[in-house]
């Protein structure tokens, strides 16, 4: 019996075959075609690899995922002579090549199971490669208006081998008509190659392989393989995590390249994904001022995207599908739950409680800060408006305000610093946990969880506040009084992890000031909070171990509990993750970016704690500092972790049976 995992997965194929010739489409057609042109000479060697690759995936998976992933590489390198002159072409490039990159690394195959005939077989790869050259054709005929001949040079090798794909099956089933039908196709398409008729090419091969589609038979096996190829990402809550977060910086973009979106009637496509990014994953790095550049309009889409990026789009999804009276399936419930992290019995009461401690303190903080906001001289209207915007973004921990200098106008406002704070600290810690305070301050049983996100939390809040008086009493803070320097001090070490906001110049910190930034932007808040960062749980449970292993302890115990040695190595991997992420940005940065070491690392742990601080750097960014920086937001919010999951093994595998060995590291 054919599996359903397997036939979606035939279909591969004819997809890799099929579209093999697009990396030639990265050699300038104008330079020099030969085999000195090192661009060339990449894309070939990817196209042919992507087709042996296509040949042998399934036969050979190391194989052809080994020829996949060289020909990933080999064609990301040629489409960066192409594309670097243009930032979003890079973009587009960087974003194309890490999901490809990562789409082989994760596909396996159960080599047990097999097509029951080649015609069968043949089927699926001509179906799965016309749906795929399809969109590529009809996008290249609306969209298409420099080096057109080159170009139809190289659509024409995909047409060509989709219908030899087509011939092949047709051979399979000896159907003369089927066979007819596509040599009649592969020799008009040649004829008007020859006369140079390439529009016509364009428009001719989309209605044959509309028209292919149609006469191509189909059975319940390549049904099911259509369901069973959407199911590979939505049964995979990495894969749902970060094409929800993708999708919605997309929206957003699209939002704020509305020409009543911002004052400038235009912005940059790379200012508006920056934007974008930054708001979905509430970091709060801006490269345009919000309240200058953007419109109320633009303003709201910002607040908009602010929102939904700090809540999670499924979380509102499911629990709006709930309030409708719709049921999740169980697949559904299970993804949830994983993605929340709660039981399945749970789950519709930790999101609705989510939702209700969200919108009851956004309210609250919204209503104090517009009242001081309109004591401190804002009209009415405004003050509402600045307060409920200033409080979503701090409950949210985005970093996003309405005043040019973020809070430095209130550096000696208290009500207003410390009402932004306590937001800052609620929206940073998950609602669960919050819940247990009250416990907690009374010494009471509190889950352990709950626990160690609290306790790191405060010593995190006052080790900072202590730093930042000592390091800063006569730098930043020197014009201040006591009492300001006191609660400046304590305002930016709440805001320091999490949210972006500053009631003081940072530019001229001191030394030992930004190497405690840098830390504690790093590790960001606590799990299920809407802040960023490697979490203060992960701080905790790697403090307890290495204090644990300094007493020669065998387990990591807390209040008679054993923590299970799988959340150790999931914080030592979160922690790693984390920092493989930071150098390769640093390095990016450098190696693109004329501003100081020093300003360059601090801006990328501000972008992967998704803190949103500044020194300056992010003005002078060049479009592709910019996007490096885009990346590294986007990384930060769905978690470094998350992005390495993608290249794991879903099915996990049985090494109780292993010896154990004893590795010596001293």
């Amino acid at each position: 019996m054919e599996s359903r995992a397997y036939t979606g997965r035939v279909g591969l194929e004819g997809i890799l075959m099929v579209l093999s010739p697009l990396p030639l489409l990265f050699v300038d057609s104008e330079g020099d075609i030969s085999l000195s042109n090192p661009e060339l000479i990449l894309s070939v060697l990817s196209s042919i690899m992507i087709f042996c690759s296509g040949l042998t995936l399934l036969k050979r998976p190391y194989m052809g995922k080994a020829l996949g992933i060289f020909a990933v590489i080999l064609g990301y390198i040629a489409s960066l002579y192409y594309v670097r002159h243009n930032p979003i072409y890079t973009l587009a490039a960087t974003v194309l090549f890490i999901w490809a990159f990562f789409a082989y690394f994760d596909f396996s195959v159960n080599k047990t199971q097999s097509p029951n005939e080649d015609s069968e077989r043949a089927l699926k790869r001509t179906f799965w490669g016309n749906i795929a050259l399809l969109p590529i054709l009809i996008f290249n005929l609306l969209f298409s208006t420099s080096e057109l001949e080159y170009v139809q040079h190289v659509l024409s090798l995909s047409i060509f081998v989709a219908f030899v794909l087509y011939i092949y099956w047709a051979v399979s089933i000896k159907s003369k008509l089927h066979i007819a039908f596509a040599i009649i196709v592969i020799v008009s398409v040649f004829i008007m190659l020859y006369y140079g008729m390439y529009r016509y090419i364009l428009l001719f091969s989309i209605i044959m392989l509309l028209i292919s589609l149609v006469i191509l038979p189909r059975s319940r096996a390549m049904v099911e393989g259509h369901e069973q190829w959407w199911e590979v990402i939505l049964s995979h809550p990495a894969r749902v995590l970060i094409l929800t977060f993708f999708a919605l910086c997309l929206f957003g973009t699209m939002l704020l390249l509305i020409p009543c979106a911002n004052t400038k009637n235009s912005i940059s496509l790379v200012d508006a994904v920056f934007t974008s990014v930054s708001a979905v994953c509430v970091t709060g790095l801006v490269v345009l001022d919000t309240p200058v550049d953007f419109t109320i309009f633009g303003q709201g889409a910002i607040l908009l995207l602010i929102q939904l990026g700090g809540l999670g789009i499924m979380s509102i999804t499911t629990v709006a599908l709930h309030a409708m009276g719709r049921r999740l399936s169980l697949r559904q419930e299970r993804l949830m739950t994983s993605m929340t992290d709660t039981h399945h019995k749970d789950l519709m009461y930790s999101l609705v409680t989510i939702l209700k401690y969200t919108f009851i303190i956004e309210c609250i903080g919204g209503a104090i800060l517009a009242g001081l906001f309109y004591s401190s001289g804002d009209s009415f209207g405004y003050a509402v408006y600045r307060g409920a915007f200033t409080s979503i973004s701090a409950f949210c921990n985005a970093g996003f305000a309405l005043q040019s200098n973020s809070l430095v106008p209130y550096q000696s406002s208290p009500l207003i610093l410390h009402t932004v704070a306590l937001l800052i600290i609620l929206g940073g810690i998950a609602p669960a946990t919050v819940l247990f305070v009250p416990k907690w301050l009374s010494g009471k049983v509190t889950p352990i969880a709950a626990r160690i996100a609290l306790v790191t939390t405060v010593i995190m809040l006052f080790v900072g506040t202590i730093f930042i008086l000592i390091f800063e009493w006569n730098g930043f803070l020197e014009e201040l009084s006591i009492f300001d320097k006191l609660q400046n001090a304590w305002f930016q070490s709440a805001t320091l992890r999490t949210a972006g906001f500053n009631s003081v110049p940072l530019s001229q910190c001191a030394s030992p000031t930004y190497l405690i930034m840098l830390a504690f932007m790093f590790v960001g808040g606590s799990p299920g909070g809407t802040a960023g960062g490697i979490k203060t749980t992960t701080v905790g449970i790697i403090v307890m171990t290495f204090w644990a292993n300094i007493m020669n302890k065998k387990y990591v115990v807390i209040h008679n509990r054993k923590i299970d040695p799988t959340t150790i190595n999931r914080a030592v991997t979160i922690v790693i993750s984390g920092l493989v992420i930071l150098f390769l940005g640093i390095m990016m940065l450098e190696m693109t970016q004329e501003i100081s070491a020093r300003d360059l690392i601090f801006e990328i742990t501000s972008a992967i704690g998704t803190v949103g601080l500044t020194v300056g750097a992010t003005s002078q960014l060049d479009e592709i500092g910019k996007i490096i920086i885009i990346l590294a937001m986007f990384a930060g919010r769905v978690g470094p972790m998350t992005l390495f999951m993608l290249i794991g093994d879903d099915d996990a595998t049985d090494d109780s049976q292993c010896l154990i060995e004893k590795v010596s590291l001293t």
